[in-house]
């Protein structure tokens, strides 16, 4: 079975909660009653900001995503984008993009901000995947397609070979859809990369920092850094200049806001070209709380900064997530006009909107 999901995608947390889900005091309040080690974390989680919202497409964008949403269910296509609400689901599917995670649904790590489930070793590879996940692109009829992995260690090539076998299959069966790949760091296996990007057919290869170089060990799993990253985003380039380099961070883990923009200009340094910044939420009471949620007006102004480093797509704001809005923002990379301005949904904040 393919998973597929949307928008930000399963490691900024994988479900927008609803302000009913969350316990509204982010204190606990002394009294007479008892409270178990999970009440206490749930008392502890923040309540989300009115600033959390979005709107419904119009037009010919909710025409797209009424059709993406019947083919989904015609076909009885598992549809992570609903399980999990996503808050770009009808933006994501009225543009005609949409993600699929490969490679299982279990991770060979363990990082305190995700929700995929974590075993030492997960399930042999579904060696049909290649074609079940080009039959699905198919159906569904979007015009570009992101496909995610979750890390397996398990694998000598960190899962490099399947996942290129997965790309190759879609651009067979879809040749006209564009295709990225937001891949694991591969446990920094430079010739795995090399073999994996070698004449494939993508477009843009992302891979998330996820957090600031301080939070590495706090937020990601021992086998990750900020480091790591950065050399296989820096190799990617390399191997491959033709392609978009991408990467996303995440906000509210405990950074500053000038570390947010140092980490920026080291993307930039490694040659990514496109970037996404997000709110983190917190997926469930064993995950890191969510430190805080930087305002609007914040958001806005990383985007500028980020524009000023020379970034060439940028997607900054509460709601974006690793993958919003993803075929839109490979054409402003391309030179195309800046996504924020482009019938936005309210996920994104940029000054370039806010002067319009």
């Amino acid at each position: 079975m393919v998973n597929v999901h949307c928008s930000h995608g399963v490691l900024m947390g994988t479900r927008l909660p609803n302000l009913d889900d969350i316990i509204l005091s982010n204190q606990v309040c002394g009294g007479g009653v008892s409270l178990s080690s999970k009440e206490k974390r749930k008392k502890l989680r923040k309540r989300l900001p009115n600033w959390f919202k979005t709107s419904l497409p119009i037009g010919e964008s909710q025409v797209r995503y009424n059709d993406t949403k019947d083919s989904v269910k015609e076909n009885n296509l598992n549809t992570v984008c609903e399980e999990a609400r996503c808050p770009n689901i009808h933006d994501c599917w009225g543009r005609g993009t949409a993600t699929f995670m490969i490679a299982g649904e279990v991770c060979t790590r363990g990082c305190r901000f995700c929700a995929v489930g974590t075993v030492k070793t997960p399930p042999a590879l579904n060696k049909n995947e290649p074609y079940e996940l080009a039959e699905a692109v198919s159906k569904m009829g979007i015009n570009h397609a992101v496909i995610t992995v979750v890390n397996r260690d398990d694998l000598p090539d960190g899962g490099a070979n399947h996942y290129r076998r997965c790309i190759i299959e879609i651009n067979k069966k879809s040749p006209e859809v564009g295709l990225e790949l937001l891949c694991s760091d591969l446990d920094g296996n430079m010739e795995a990369l090399a073999n994996l990007l070698k004449d494939i057919p993508l477009s843009v290869f992302a891979h998330n920092v996820e957090c600031v170089p301080r939070l590495d060990s706090k937020v990601r799993d021992p086998r990750a850094s900020f480091e790591q990253s950065i050399n296989i985003l820096k190799e990617a380039k390399r191997i491959r200049p033709d392609l978009k380099i991408k990467s996303s961070i995440m906000v509210g883990l405990g950074e500053t806001n000038e570390e947010v923009t140092d980490a920026m200009k080291l993307l930039r340094d490694a040659g990514v070209e496109m970037i996404t910044i997000g709110q983190y939420l917190q997926p469930g009471d064993r995950h890191l709380p969510v430190d805080r949620f930087p305002e609007p007006h914040q958001f806005a102004k990383w985007d500028s900064e980020a524009r000023s480093l020379g970034f060439k797509a940028v997607a900054s704001g509460p709601l974006v997530r690793s993958s919003y809005r993803a075929g839109l923002l490979r054409e402003e990379a391309e030179g195309g006009i800046p996504v924020v301005t482009r019938e936005s949904m309210g996920s994104a904040i940029s000054e370039l909107n806010l002067v319009e």
